[in-house]
């Protein structure tokens, strides 16, 4: 074993005792962090882009290797070699003779794809080959997942994780403040005539002019400016694989830009009746905003009723009122 190999062994050794003697009292979100945090003093990959390729597989896997904490899956054929055959976990020395990419992250000389210290130190060391700066860390992973939404969606989430340093964001608002005067009802589905026969991909919620509209989730801006269909509108891309879409707006607020990271509450832009036409066409329909969600899978991105959603944010954000 080479020096690096011996440190890493060290390292581990005093690593692993502590976080499984303190699983019984940590809940998942404290284990991760150690996790991931251990993984870069052992590879110098910040932390936050192991957590947000994790957060990203979590949503793209119907089943995940570890039984654990970790859910990033390597396809088998990758980490053991594309010729093993071999079911069980293998040494080190025969993953390299067969071609795999399945390193060992705790010192037992196993790469086991099923194991979090093997699969976490196995992503840091493919990273690690390119770089350990943000671009070349950007197209390890592009080289990885060969897919630019996959990039950007990990990229977003890093840029999330590293603000908030802590993975523990599931809180959620909802997207009009609930002293103002508003309807909803379950419209996903609907059939729409502007512009060709499609379905309706959201839900409208009626409101005045000028009502705020906030960011319903931790995520980055990733799009803003004028649709056809949607008039003003802005998307935000959260850390669940999903892009919240608010259409119609009369505006945006100040100062809110692509690439921006926003918080759950934040204000991103107002109620309005911009669309079907030109920029700046208005007043075809009644004030509303239309919010949608689009979930992607790692191979394609589908809308989906976010109604449910915005009846539990509705019912959370009452609570923190009272």
């Amino acid at each position: 074993m080479n020096q690096f190999g011996g440190v890493i062994v060290l390292i581990i050794c005093l690593i692993v005792p502590t976080i499984s003697q303190a699983e019984p009292e940590q809940d998942p979100y404290k284990q991760k962090m150690d996790l991931f945090k251990s993984m870069e003093t052992l590879t110098q990959i910040p932390w936050y882009y192991l957590a947000a390729i994790d957060q990203y597989e979590k949503h793209i896997h119907k089943s995940h290797a570890s039984d654990d904490l970790i859910s990033i899956t390597f396809p088998s054929p990758l980490w053991n070699g594309a010729q093993s055959t071999e079911d069980r976990p293998l040494t080190v020395s025969e993953i390299e003779v067969l071609g795999g990419i399945g390193k060992d992250g705790d010192g037992d000389d196993i790469a086991d794809r099923t194991n979090d210290y093997d699969i976490l130190y196995t992503m840091a060391d493919w990273i690690k080959q390119y770089g350990t700066s943000k671009q070349d860390i950007k197209i390890a992973i592009w080289n990885y997942y060969q897919r630019e939404l996959s990039v950007q969606t990990i990229m977003n989430t890093a840029k999330v994780y590293e603000k908030f340093n802590t993975i523990d964001l599931q809180n959620h608002m909802f997207p009009v403040p609930l002293y103002h005067n508003y309807s909803y009802k379950n419209t996903w589905g609907d059939a729409r005539g502007f512009g060709g026969r499609r379905i309706h991909e959201g839900t409208d919620i009626f409101a005045s002019y000028g009502v705020p509209v906030r960011a319903t989730s931790y995520g980055v801006v990733e799009m803003k400016g004028w649709n056809r269909y949607g008039g003003w509108r802005i998307g935000v891309r959260d850390i669940n694989n999903i892009y919240h879409y608010f259409a119609h707006l009369n505006g945006f607020e100040k100062g809110v830009k692509v690439g921006q990271v926003v918080k759950p509450g934040d204000v991103i832009g107002y109620v309005g009746a911009t669309g079907y036409g030109p920029p700046g066409t208005s007043g075809k329909f009644p004030p509303h905003l239309h919010y949608g969600m689009y979930r992607d899978n790692g191979y394609s991105e589908w809308s989906f009723d976010p109604y449910p959603y915005l009846r539990k944010w509705e019912r959370e954000t009452r609570k923190l009122k009272k």
